[in-house]
C-alpha cells in the first residue's frame, strides 16, 4: 500500500490501510489516520494532522508554512478531519500564533486549486469550488457551498447552508441560509432548493424567508430588525442562529 518511491520521515505516524502513491513526501511531525488514500506528488508537511478515510489527489500541499510575514516558525498545525475529498493542487497552510491551527472538518469536498490560508476554520459537509481562495482566519460553517473562483477576505465568516455564486469577492460576512451573488456581492434571496434538499420543512423555510425580509427589505436598521424578529417570531434553533450570527458579526453582513 506504500510505494517504495514515496518518502516518509521515520518520525511520521501512519495509520492502518493507508495507500501512499509514488513521489509522495511526508514530513516529520505528521500524523495520518486510517484508510486514507494519498495520490502521487502530494506533500504533507510538518504539523499536519489527518484523520480517517480521506482521499488526497495529486499535487495537494498540506501543512505548508503560512503566507503571513508575521509567522516566526512557531509550533502550529494543519488539521484535517475524516472522509474529505481534497482534489488536485489544493493548498492548506498551517496556523500561526494567532490561533495555532488551521482546521478543515469532515465530509468536505475541496475542489482543484483552492487555497485555505492560516488559522482558517472550515466546518463539515462543505463544497468549495475550483480556484476559490480563502484568506487567513476565515470561518466557514457547516454545509456551505462556495462556487469556483470566489475570493474571501481575511476574518470573514460564512454561515451554514449558504450558496455563494462563482466569481464573487467579498469582505463582509455572509449570514446563513442565503444565496449571495452579483457584483458587488449582495443578498439574492434564501437558498430554498438547498434547504429543501437538506430536509428543511416548508414552514421552517418560510420562517427563515420572513426573517430575511425584515433584515433586508423592511427599511429597519440591523439592530431594530433583529429585535423585531426576536419579538415576533416563534423561537427555533434556525432563527436563533440567524440572530446570533448577525449580532456577533465583526465585519458586518453583505447588503
Amino acid at each position: 500500500m506504500i510505494s517504495p518511491l514515496a518518502y516518509i520521515h521515520p518520525e511520521a505516524k501512519i495509520g492502518e490501510n493507508v495507500e501512499i502513491a509514488p513521489f509522495v513526501f511526508i514530513d516529520k511531525n505528521v500524523v495520518i489516520g486510517d484508510n486514507n488514500k494519498i495520490m502521487a506528488n502530494t506533500n504533507i508537511l510538518y504539523g499536519s494532522r489527518i484523520g480517517n478515510g480521506n482521499t488526497i489527489f495529486p499535487g495537494a500541499v498540506i501543512g505548508a508554512i503560512p503566507q503571513d510575514l508575521k509567522f516566526q516558525g512557531e509550533e502550529t498545525t494543519a488539521e484535517i478531519g475524516d472522509n474529505n475529498l481534497i482534489r488536485e493542487n489544493v493548498t492548506i497552510n498551517r496556523g500561526t500564533a494567532a490561533k495555532g491551527r488551521t482546521i478543515v472538518g469532515s465530509n468536505n469536498l475541496l475542489m482543484e486549486g483552492m487555497h485555505v490560508a492560516h488559522d482558517a476554520l472550515i466546518g463539515n459537509g462543505c463544497i468549495i469550488g475550483n480556484s476559490t481562495k480563502m484568506a487567513g482566519e476565515i470561518v466557514i460553517d457547516d454545509n456551505a457551498i462556495i462556487s469556483a473562483n470566489v475570493l474571501m477576505h481575511q476574518f470573514c465568516h460564512v454561515g451554514s447552508y449558504v450558496m455563494i455564486q462563482g466569481g464573487c469577492r467579498f469582505s463582509k460576512d455572509i449570514p446563513p441560509y442565503i444565496i449571495a451573488g452579483r457584483e458587488p456581492i449582495a443578498f439574492c434571496g434564501i437558498n430554498i432548493i438547498g434547504l429543501r434538499r437538506r430536509g428543511f420543512t416548508n414552514e421552517l423555510i418560510e420562517s427563515i424567508h420572513n426573517a430575511y425580509r425584515i433584515i433586508y427589505q423592511s427599511g429597519l436598521n440591523t439592530t431594530d430588525a433583529l429585535n423585531k424578529i426576536e419579538d415576533e417570531f416563534e423561537k427555533s434553533p434556525e432563527i436563533d442562529y440567524i440572530i446570533d450570527f448577525i449580532r456577533n458579526s465583526e465585519r458586518g453582513i453583505i447588503k
